[in-house]
Parts: C-alpha cells; structure tokens; sequence
C-alpha cells in the first residue's frame, strides 16, 4: 500500500507545475484524495481534496482559483495543476487518501501518506 507523488520542482513567480500522486498496492479508486504542503518552520497544512467521484472538491482559500484537483479512478491517480504560483506556496506537498466520512481538511483524517514532493517558487 504506497502513495508516490511525483512533479515537484523549481519554477518562477507566475509559473505552473503539475503534481501526480499514483496509488499501487490496492485500489483506492472508493477513498477520498487529497493534497497536502508543510513549508519549514511551519505545520502541515490543507491545500485541496476530492471525493472518489469528484462530485465534491475542497480547496484552501488561499489556492482557490489558482489551483485544480483532479482523480483518474482508472489509473488511481490524483492531480493537482497549479497556476499563478507565489513563493509563498513553496513547501513540501504531500497526498494523502481516506475511506471518507470524515473531514476533508483535517490532516489527522488521513490513513495513508505519500512521501513528498518539494515545490520551490522563485526567481
């Protein structure tokens, strides 16, 4: 049972990226997905979620209208395209999935981890 997230990197102020987080070991086709993001210094905190049908989306005020979740059931895959990026998005983002039920923003919700992938926005 193991979340890779992958597409982390450097980009300009402005600039895009798109994070992917594969599942492999069982289907999580059926659980809540969501992204994660801890920069130094600080605690681990919500950017967005998806319900197993993408029905229901959940974003951070400070992501909306910049950000995008999307799911692959058939691939289980989740993506997160991010547009108009700041330094002050620069952190580690984590995925994160779980059976639903519970609420979404809540890092402590989480069954199951991805490894992390490092976001830099800068100049």
């Amino acid at each position: 049972v193991q979340l890779q997230a992958s597409g982390g990197g450097l980009v300009q102020p402005g600039g895009s990226l798109r994070l992917s987080c594969a599942a492999s070991g069982r289907t999580f086709s059926s659980y809540v997905k969501a992204w994660f993001r801890q920069a130094p210094g600080k605690e681990r905190e919500f950017v967005s979620a998806i319900t197993w049908s993408g029905g229901s989306i959940y974003y951070a005020d400070s992501v909306k209208g910049r950000f995008t979740i999307s799911r692959d059931n058939a691939k289980n895959t989740v993506y997160l395209q991010m547009n108009s990026l700041k330094p002050e998005d620069t952190a580690v983002y984590y995925c994160a999935a779980m059976p639903g039920g519970r609420p979404p923003s809540a890092p402590a919700a989480y069954d199951i981890w991805g490894q992390g992938t490092q976001v830099t926005v800068s100049s």
